[in-house]
Parts: C-alpha cells; sequence; structure tokens
C-alpha cells in the first residue's frame, strides 16, 4: 500500500500544478463559501496554502466575523494537529512543513474542518501528503462529537478511487472550483 500511495501522490502532485491558478481558486472560495456559512458561529478550521493547494484564506476571513477561525499546528510525527486561533491580521510564522502559523497560539478545537488533499474520490475519500495527520486528528474529534470534513481542492484532483486504509478518515463533502458534493 505504501508503494501505491507514493505513486499515487506523485501523480496528483503532478496534476494540482497542472491546474492551480488564481480563476480556479476563486471559483472554489465560491462554492466553499456557500457551505461552510451554513455553519455561522462554529469553530471553523482552515490552512494556509502551501505549495500549489488551493486557497481558503478569504473564506476564513469571511467567517472570521461570524465566530472563531483556527489553522492547524503540525506537531510531532504520529500526534494529531492541533489548532490554532487564526485572525485575517493576526503575527504569522513559519511552522513544520512551511506552512503559516499564527506567532501566539491559542488552542481550540475546530467542529468543521476545511481539509487540504492531493487528491481524492466521490465516495469522500481523500489522498493527503503522507503524515496521517488529519486522519488522527479527524478519529480524536469525531469521536468526541460530530465533526464536519469538508476537503477543499481543484475539481481536476479527482481521482476514480482513492487507495485507502482502515485508519483513513472519510471526507463529508468535497468542494472544488467546479462546485460541491456530499458524500
Amino acid at each position: 500500500m505504501k508503494t501505491i500511495k507514493a505513486r499515487a501522490r506523485k501523480a496528483a502532485f503532478a496534476r494540482r500544478k497542472d491546474v492551480h491558478s488564481e480563476a480556479r481558486s476563486a471559483a472554489g472560495v465560491a462554492n466553499l463559501l456557500s457551505v461552510v456559512t451554513e455553519h455561522k458561529g462554529k469553530t471553523l478550521s482552515g490552512y494556509v496554502p502551501i505549495r500549489t493547494e488551493i486557497t481558503p484564506v478569504p473564506v476564513m476571513a469571511a467567517m472570521a466575523t461570524h465566530g472563531p477561525v483556527c489553522v492547524p499546528v503540525t506537531g510531532q510525527l504520529g500526534e494529531p494537529l492541533r489548532f490554532a486561533l487564526w485572525t485575517p491580521d493576526c503575527e504569522m510564522t513559519e511552522g513544520a512543513f512551511g506552512a503559516f502559523i499564527p506567532a501566539t497560539r491559542q488552542f481550540v478545537e475546530p467542529e468543521v474542518l476545511i481539509v487540504p488533499l492531493l487528491s481524492f474520490d466521490r465516495h469522500g475519500g481523500r489522498l493527503g501528503y503522507g503524515g496521517g495527520f488529519y486522519d488522527r486528528t479527524l478519529e480524536g474529534l469525531r469521536a468526541k462529537r460530530p465533526t464536519l470534513a469538508i476537503g477543499y481542492a481543484y475539481s481536476a484532483q479527482e481521482v476514480d478511487a482513492v487507495p485507502l486504509e482502515p485508519t483513513d478518515q472519510l471526507l463529508d463533502a468535497i468542494v472544488t472550483d467546479e462546485g460541491v458534493h456530499w458524500v
């Protein structure tokens, strides 16, 4: 499975790089906003994009006027993510893997997560970077209470079937530059 996922990641990086654009990102923002506004007031996790990830930052900024917004902070391999409160004007510093995080961190637990990914399928399967951070995190959060996981990507990142293991957590919805798909 490790080899299969490694090949799938390599192909997914290339596909995402080929379609990454401001126009597609803007279309994705409109679709994502239509989904997350239904959850105003709930703690929302977004992310600061790295590499060629589609950006949720405009959605995070819009939602910050309605309730708490946070971003993931990556710890040691094998640990779940922690989430630091974020505001559009907070000072940021570089964290693990080149992701920017708030310089001053107050940790919260999100109820709605915008999840970055490399590829997805229509059954809620998600291929990430391989550290298992979101899988461990979603498993822990879902054990406590209902937690909505929204995959966010370019439509070209869709594949027929993501290679999955028993520890992989499924997404509840996928939002792309072309629309919204509920699983």
